[in-house]
């Protein structure tokens, strides 16, 4: 519910390198005296070289206020991919959770006739209108994260996998009690923004993976992604329930305060999932003692990778590991659990909250 260009930018490059490899197994092994079997497979579309140095484009970028460490990283990762290329002027917009700012800033970049808009927007629905605008001007927006509810509104959306990341803390919860020959257990969930369809998209996958198991969520409360309600939340679940089973928190920055609660009581009887795959998880999950066991993946290396979209889009170019000759309408990324078992691989990846 990035880089460091860093952090798992290697998530959506995964995938890509796996299309690719899929392509060339089905038509790079065919024997030499064949050539009427490899053309009868389709030729990959001539977008190679898309590091090349191209047309110059101006990149308008437009972002929820950094108040917290995972949206920090997505304009840190931005950033830092545009500086990469010659031929990319990025042009970002003063950050800001306010709805009415974000869309006169959005404004601005239309005026400026920028050749492509990144948009994380802190609402979709509130911001489908001012994108649907660009759209229709002919500068193609890349939605990000947080989806606009009109298609037309957008190019393409990248985001993370909502739904998957609640499947992957159930079916690692609904796992973890299975060994332990737990019955009926009593799971809690603290979400972030519970009005967000991210938030929803997560609670649905977490209980669909739950279902699985014959398990189902005691009590869900949600924290707005903050550290302070992170922990005001916990304290309160804590106090609601003297015996807890397992807990998933969605967000790995609003769990600095959810462990801190944890602390605060000296409760440990129960294994607690994150999620998002922060710095400071990751190095609690490292903690033979710790009740965080693991966390589930939400990268923001998609920034990185909405700044190369927008690139590849302003510039006419499609990807160079696929066959067709444009950029994908839609690009998800899956989301991986991160366990003392492969936390090492991880760690240099993680953003810090």
């Amino acid at each position: 519910m990035s880089e460091n260009v860093g952090r798992r930018g290697f998530l959506l490059g995964g995938a890509v390198v796996g299309a690719g490899t899929l392509v060339t197994a089905c038509t790079g092994n065919e024997p030499q005296a064949a050539p009427q079997a490899a053309a009868s497979s389709p030729a990959p579309a001539a977008t190679g070289g898309n590091d090349v140095p191209g047309e110059k484009v101006v990149i308008g970028f437009s972002a929820p206020a950094a108040d917290h460490g995972w949206i920090a990283a997505i304009a840190k990762n931005a950033e830092a991919t545009a500086k990469r290329f010659g031929d990319v002027k990025f042009k970002p917009v003063q950050p800001t959770n306010d709805i009415n700012q974000q869309i006169s800033a959005v404004e601005s970049l239309i005026a400026a006739k920028v050749n492509a808009l990144v948009i994380l927007p802190n609402d979709g629905q509130q911001l489908n209108q001012i994108a649907r605008r660009a759209s229709d001007a002919g500068i193609p927006v890349v939605n990000l994260d947080r989806v606009f509810p009109d298609k037309l509104s957008y190019r393409t959306w990248i985001g993370g996998d909502n739904y998957g990341m609640g499947v992957a803390a159930g079916h690692y919860i609904g796992t973890a009690l299975k060994e332990k020959n737990v019955a009926d257990p009593v799971i809690v969930e603290i979400q972030g923004i519970a009005t967000l369809p991210l938030t929803q998209d997560r609670s649905k996958g977490f209980a669909d993976a739950l279902k699985t198991y014959g398990f189902r969520v005691t009590a869900r409360q949600d924290a707005q992604f903050t550290v302070e309600t992170g922990t005001s939340v916990a304290s309160n679940l804590l106090q609601a329930h003297k015996k807890i089973d397992a807990l998933w928190n969605h967000d790995d920055d609003q769990g600095v305060g959810v462990l801190a609660a944890i602390n605060e009581a000296g409760r440990n009887e129960f294994v607690m999932v994150g999620g998002a795959g922060s710095a400071n998880a990751m190095r609690e999950i490292q903690k033979p003692d710790s009740v965080l066991k693991a966390t589930v993946t939400y990268s923001p290396s998609m920034a990185s990778s909405a700044v190369k979209l927008a690139r590849l889009i302003a510039q006419g170019k499609g990807m160079s590991d696929l066959v067709e000759n444009q950029v994908p309408q839609s690009i998800t990324l899956a989301s991986e659990t991160i366990t003392r078992e492969n936390v090492e691989r991880y760690l240099p990846l993680g953003f810090e909250s």
